[in-house]
């Protein structure tokens, strides 16, 4: 298996096709294995890098409390050892806030950036929905930590038409997800409470895209117009209908985002 050793931690990765080098941050509970569905479309054209965090997937577990400026440092890492120049950057949530860390402080490695269901601060009710996250993680029960964390991932509409697979995954949950999992969660989770670059936001000065979701309840769409608004000539794309996990819930209308903006991004178009 892939490993590289990033900042004298392990660092688990994959990478699949040709082309300029397209890097995909997790969310908090995803892992390269998330991403599995998404291999084809986005590989076809790019050379795209999954990788998994500290304290994610098959990546090392700590023991120490960290930030999330851990995580984009470790991403720096990766992508020295890796060869790559420049890289084209999505981060999903978690990712996104990560990818802002990142971008703020390594701009000149970014070709261009995109950020689904992100915020550039965690404010209260975000730091109390943690909280929660926390005291459900700590229970080391499958289904306690489903029901409690699960229902604010999805929109209304997704999770009472697809409950069947939902009951499957949480089943999973309760069948997979040891101790040291949960216990990497909560480190998780504490690294992003101290999040808050928004201020910093007209720094970055690369092609930027956002993408929200209509229903998302975690990061609900203002929070994605605060980087939208302070990112120079930034886009930004909503998807309707979805909750925060919009890459599952509307998987062809956020690949057909994506793809549009990496193959677009360098034009300049004068309607006349």
């Amino acid at each position: 298996m892939p490993y590289l050793s990033v900042n004298d931690k392990n660092i688990y990765y994959e990478m699949y096709g040709e082309g300029e080098p397209l890097v995909v941050l997790n969310g908090i509970m995803m892992s390269t294995a998330s991403w599995q569905a998404f291999i084809e479309p986005f590989s076809k054209q790019y050379k795209l890098v999954l990788m998994d965090f500290v304290d994610q997937g098959k990546s090392e577990k700590v023991e120490e409390i960290y930030t999330q400026d851990l995580q984009a440092e470790v991403l720096k890492g990766l992508i020295d050892k890796l060869g790559f120049t420049k890289v084209h950057l999505l981060g999903i949530s978690y990712g996104g806030e990560v990818a802002l860390k990142f971008a703020l402080k390594y701009q000149d490695k970014i070709n261009s950036l995109i950020l689904s269901n992100t915020t550039s601060y965690t404010n209260e009710l975000l730091k109390d929905l943690g909280k929660a996250w926390i005291k459900a993680a700590k229970t080391y029960d499958g289904e306690t930590f489903f029901r409690t964390v699960i229902p604010s991932v999805y929109s209304i509409e997704f999770y009472d038409n697809n409950i069947e697979w939902l009951r499957k995954r949480e089943k999973l949950f309760i069948q997979l997800f040891t101790k040291e999992w949960y216990d990497a969660f909560v480190r998780l989770v504490i690294s992003a409470e101290s999040l808050n670059v928004t201020e910093q936001l007209h720094e970055i000065n690369v092609p930027t895209l956002i993408i929200g979701s209509e229903y998302d309840s975690t990061t609900p769409l203002r929070l994605q117009e605060h980087i939208y608004k302070r990112i120079k000539d930034s886009k930004f794309v909503v998807i309707k209908g979805a909750g925060h996990a919009s890459m599952y819930e509307k998987p062809y209308e956020f690949v057909s985002i994506v793809l549009g903006f990496l193959n677009t991004y360098r034009y300049s178009f004068n309607i006349v």
